[in-house]
């Protein structure tokens, strides 16, 4: 994880570029992070606390109304102007590795499956715990380390049959022990990390890249081959997914993290 903070992996205007693209596909995918939120927000039955202001970080469109059910005031912010005005209320354009929140703003921020085209993650978690109030909550959803494994390695043996070398086709993603640690040094307090996976099915294989697409996903590393690819990569490397039924299964391994902001500084 110390590469992703000191070195810049993603190309991040790509990844704003993407993002307001998508907003106007995003719909197409609103299933996949319906459930994803929903699995997230629902974190807060397991607390007591009552929150008033949330800020919702990259939520799509999705996250907002969820935490507005609730009966909590919703800010949503994204990297992308268009993506965050999908929220349906008070929005922001703002990169999250430089928030324009004071200190205590929120007593609760939700950034489901938001965070992960970040270069530095520590510091953007350093920023999130500063813009809570004192014992605040963060909850954030990743996808962890073994998402979409299956389609980076039937990219990468595509490209290596057909040119010799391979590309990163395929974002890197964190890794779940690694996230609790991240937590603990952007002085979240009582950090939890767990993992659970989401089995999604697609009957026809090339569907999966175009919901990447359509969800605001696509590359963005920044070492990534900027030409255009052999028009048999995808579809070679998408046919090798398909299993005895026909289908292609993928798996979304969802990481969750939660933390607190400390209740007292550490002059208090």
């Amino acid at each position: 994880m110390h590469a992703m903070s000191e070195h810049h992996v993603f190309d991040r205007r790509a990844v704003r570029l993407h993002r307001e693209r998508a907003a106007d596909t995003v719909h197409q995918v609103h299933d996949v992070l319906q459930d994803a939120a929903e699995r997230l927000v629902d974190r807060l039955d397991d607390t007591t606390l009552r929150f008033g202001q949330a800020l919702d970080v990259g939520g799509r469109g999705v996250v907002a109304p969820l935490l507005r059910a609730r009966g909590i005031d919703v800010v949503s912010c994204d990297l992308s102007a268009r993506m965050a005005a999908l929220n349906g209320g008070p929005a922001v354009a703002a990169d999250e590795e430089r928030l324009p929140f004071g200190p205590d703003s929120f007593d609760l921020v939700v950034a489901s499956l938001s965070l992960h085209w970040v270069n530095d993650l520590p510091g953007a978690l350093i920023q999130l715990r500063l813009a809570l109030r004192p014992g605040g909550l963060l909850l954030a959803s990743f996808p962890a380390l073994g998402t979409l494994a299956a389609l980076r390695s039937a990219l990468t043996a595509a490209e290596m049959d057909m040119t010799g070398g391979a590309g990163p086709r395929v974002s890197p993603f964190p890794d779940l022990r690694d996230l609790a640690g991240l937590m603990q040094r952007a002085g979240f307090e009582l950090p939890v990390a767990d993992v659970e996976d989401i089995t999604l099915s697609y009957a026809d294989p090339f569907r999966l890249l175009l919901e990447l697409r359509a969800a605001g996903e696509a590359n963005a590393v920044a070492l990534r081959d900027q030409r255009t690819p052999r028009q048999s990569l995808f579809p070679t490397a998408c046919m090798a997914l398909v299993d005895d039924e026909g289908r292609v299964p993928v798996t979304l391994r969802l990481g969750t993290v939660t933390g607190f902001a400390p209740r007292m500084s550490a002059a208090g």
